[in-house]
Order: C-alpha cells, then sequence, then structure tokens
C-alpha cells in the first residue's frame, strides 16, 4: 500500500510543513501532537497532566477518524519539557489503555514548541 495522507477532521491543523497523519503499509503515524483544542485551535493552557489528557483526547479523536481505537497504538514516543512531569503524566496516559499497553519512549527535551509541557505522537497498526 502506497503512502497515503488520509483527512482526520478530529484533528489539530498542522503548524508547518509536515502532515497530521501518514498511512502506509498498515501502519498510521500520528505526528507529535501538543495541547491544543481541535474545536477552537486554542492553546489549552494548565500543567503537565492537563496537557497530556488534552492531547490524549485529540489523538483518540484521530484515530477515531481512521477507525482505530487506543489499543491499535503500537508504539508511543512522548516527549517533555521537565522529566520532573513524568509521574503526572505518565498516571494521565496509563488511564487511556485498557489491554496492554503500546511500547513506549520518554524523553526529555531542551523546549517544545510554542512552550509546552508535553508532545505525544503514535504509530497505530491496523
Amino acid at each position: 500500500m502506497p503512502k497515503q495522507v488520509p483527512d482526520v477532521p478530529s484533528g489539530v491543523k498542522p503548524l508547518g510543513p509536515y502532515s497530521a497523519v501518514t498511512e502506509a503499509a498498515g501502519l498510521v503515524f500520528v505526528s507529535g501532537q501538543v495541547a491544543i483544542d481541535p474545536a477552537t485551535d486554542a492553546r489549552v493552557e494548565g500543567d503537565a497532566a492537563a496537557q497530556a489528557a488534552r492531547i490524549m483526547d485529540n489523538l483518540g479523536g484521530i484515530l477515531g477518524d481512521l477507525g482505530l481505537g487506543y489499543d491499535d497504538i503500537a508504539k508511543t514516543t512522548i516527549f517533555l519539557d521537565d522529566m520532573a512531569d513524568f509521574p503526572a503524566v505518565n498516571e494521565v496516559y496509563g488511564g487511556y489503555f485498557t489491554g496492554a499497553p503500546p511500547a513506549r519512549s520518554t524523553v526529555e527535551v531542551g523546549a517544545l514548541p510554542g512552550g509546552f509541557l508535553v508532545e505525544i505522537e503514535v504509530i497505530a497498526a491496523r
């Protein structure tokens, strides 16, 4: 299956020259998401846990647009502005999975665009 860029009405519009979602070979790659409300395109303020919840909700909407759900996620990468936020983000993140959670990497970065505290990207499998 050649690379496709599916329409995801529930997603936040990309802030740069990239696709929000790309699909190829039965895998769905969702670009890193930050805490923006897709209904208003407004930044969601709050601590890292609040931002993680908004991001996870956004990811659920994007996956839902494609007929997928959280249990279809095979791999995530979480980017944190400060590793001290790891426990709070981990608690929020873990609440979105009913079965075995996906493989995951979590890294602290020097800074995230727009001063966000958390960014999460996922790879899901059809």
